[in-house]
């Protein structure tokens, strides 16, 4: 138990920091920030503190750094491999980011806009519209996920096909590093060969190297047009050869998901969403196609109509043109994860595996989640387009590794990762070394070490 006089400490030190205000220690208010979205993983913290600009986060760090405390950053809490929440015992600090919202105006010249890094993608995409301009990553978690974690996590979301992952969309960063140090690389710079890239360092690295409050993004210019499709197909196998030729076919393909009929089953029977197509095909794909001026707005629908027929393996099919109708075309996709929470804690084991083995992978996966858990129950959806699949296991206990195991292990005998776009997180720590090599480990190590020397930050995510 801690001890009553080192953590009023601690909490004096924090509420200097940051006001009273912002400091949660009652365990009923901290409750909500030690566990995680899927309800699997959880922990205690000694508070939960808010702090409003890139200075107060500084002296948090350095207050919890002479208490001898380890923090935990947490943006909007949608992690979903337990990388934002507290450990299980310990001396841990919950940084929450929620205060760090302010938004700037759009550089329409350079395409950027700097934002905190608690500011929600949601908040992001507004801004960026109304100047023309898209942030470029989107998620369904969008209403909460904050920018400060998708930084931290890399996320990826709808549209890598064009626009890449969030590691493509940063144009700079500020963070403060375990020492108290702020780094600041916001001059928005497309050239700048000065030495190593931070800012690429700290994209991805969850919250171990350096607590992100700011980000400048690159932003996409927005499309005058888009086309919604959703395309029923007779396997996964046909999914990756129809998005293989709307790719060659369409240069602006922007999405393409894939959803299989009992993951579409449950979505309508547990949120009465309808599928997007009729017919129940083994697998429905969700595309999106932009056109990015009016003349080529003008033959948008025309151009997608003839590469659609030009896919012999498309069955039923949807287009849709207006934004009602696209929302509702995404609506079953996107609802996936809540309807698999409806069922229990599930195991969300996020995956990539190279495109020509993305239907093998599924096969084999299926068969070894049977076999591993045979009462279980399995939904599987994905980005068809980059050949990431999100396999999602409910029944085993939350603690009962078993299924992660398996499927991970089948992942990396596909030639692929045990992580594609949630992190590693404390989930995947046992099976880093299943896609990553010795001598790559040994260097994140090394890494780790200079930046954050006594564990401070996020400690037990990534390395045990």
């Amino acid at each position: 138990m801690e001890p009553a006089g080192r953590s009023t400490e601690l909490t004096k030190a924090l509420a200097d920091a940051v006001g009273a205000e912002h400091v949660l220690v009652e365990a009923d208010v901290r409750a909500g920030y030690e566990v995680d979205w899927t309800g699997r993983f959880r922990g205690d913290a000694l508070a939960v503190v808010r702090p409003g600009s890139v200075e107060e986060v500084a002296a948090v760090v350095r207050a919890c750094a002479a208490s001898g405390a380890a923090v935990v950053a947490q943006g909007g809490n949608t992690g979903l491999v337990g990388g934002g929440v507290p450990r299980p015992g310990g001396r841990q600090v919950v940084l929450s980011t929620a205060r760090l919202r302010a938004v700037g105006e759009v550089d329409v010249a350079a395409r950027q806009l700097l934002v905190g890094a608690g500011v929600t993608l949601a908040a992001a995409q507004a801004t960026a519209h109304a100047a023309g301009c898209e942030v470029g990553v989107d998620l369904a978690a969008r209403d909460s996920a904050t920018v400060g974690g998708m930084v931290a996590t890399n996320a990826g979301g709808v549209h890598v096909v064009r626009n890449g992952p969030m590691r493509a969309r940063v144009a700079g960063v500020e963070a403060v590093l375990a020492d108290g140090s702020v780094v600041r690389r916001l001059a928005g710079l497309v050239k700048d060969n000065a030495g190593y890239d931070l800012t690429g360092l700290l994209v991805g690295s969850e919250g171990t190297l350096g607590i992100v409050t700011r980000v400048l993004l690159a932003l996409v210019p927005a499309p005058v047009e888009r086309v919604t499709v959703a395309l029923g197909v007779p396997s996964l196998a046909d999914a990756v050869e129809v998005v293989g030729r709307l790719r060659r076919a369409l240069p602006g393909l922007e999405a393409a998901e894939a959803c299989f009929a009992d993951g579409l089953d449950l979505v309508e029977e547990a949120l009465r969403v309808a599928p997007p197509v009729p017919g129940r095909p083994a697998v429905t794909v969700v595309a999106e196609v932009g056109a990015w001026s009016q003349a080529a707005a003008g033959v948008l629908l025309d151009e997608v109509a003839a590469a659609l027929d030009a896919c012999p393996a498309i069955g039923a099919t949807a287009v849709a043109t207006d934004r009602p109708s696209r929302t509702r075309l995404w609506e079953a996709r996107e609802r996936h994860t809540e309807a698999v929470a409806t069922l229990g804690v599930p195991h969300k084991l996020d995956v990539a595996v190279p495109l020509g083995r993305l239907a093998a992978f599924e096969a084999e996966v299926r068969a070894r989640v049977a076999a591993v858990a045979p009462r279980s129950t399995t939904v599987l959806w994905g980005h068809v387009g980059d050949g990431n699949l999100h396999v999602n296991v409910v029944g085993p206990a939350p603690d009962d590794e078993a299924v992660d195991a398996a499927v991970l292990a089948v992942a990396a005998a596909h030639g692929g990762t045990v992580s594609a776009e949630h992190g590693i997180g404390v989930a995947k720590v046992p099976y880093l070394a299943l896609t990553r090599s010795p001598e790559e480990v040994a260097a994140m190590r090394a890494l780790k070490s200079a930046l954050d020397p006594a564990g401070l930050l996020n400690p037990g995510v990534l390395f045990p």
